[in-house]
């Protein structure tokens, strides 16, 4: 595990964000939190985060979004991204798609409803 271990978990469920801190920090990882991509590019900025754990649909700006732009970006483009996604059960309720998650840079992606042993396996193999 890497020095910073820090996890920035992103979701507008806060439910959910609340669960996934609660299961990080059982396994000694800090967790910040943030509930739309605005709020956790703030809290990018402010506390630099090892890794993110981005929801794709969430409002003011989606995780597809964030991710390129982190991605693309040379001062956080070594944030590991790992993409939380309910998108195959909505697809045809929602404008997000398949395509948009097989072009984003997003370095994994977690489907919702979130395993959260797999969660951490993959949190703690990314680090």
């Amino acid at each position: 595990m890497s020095k910073n271990n820090l996890i920035l978990v992103v979701d507008d469920d806060t439910d959910l964000v609340e669960m996934m801190a609660m299961k990080l920090e059982s396994k000694k990882f800090r967790v910040a939190k943030a509930y739309d991509g605005v709020e956790a590019m703030a809290r990018i900025k402010e506390e630099r985060p090892a890794l993110i754990i981005l929801d794709v649909m969430m409002p003011r700006k989606d995780g597809y979004t964030l991710c390129n732009e982190l991605k693309t970006s040379e001062e956080y483009k070594g944030i590991v991204v790992v993409l939380l996604t309910a998108v195959t059960d909505a697809i045809s309720s929602t404008n997000y798609t398949h395509m948009g998650g097989k072009t984003t840079l997003a370095d994994d992606y977690v489907p919702k409803p979130v395993d959260m042993d797999k969660l951490v396996e993959i949190v703690q193999d990314s680090l």
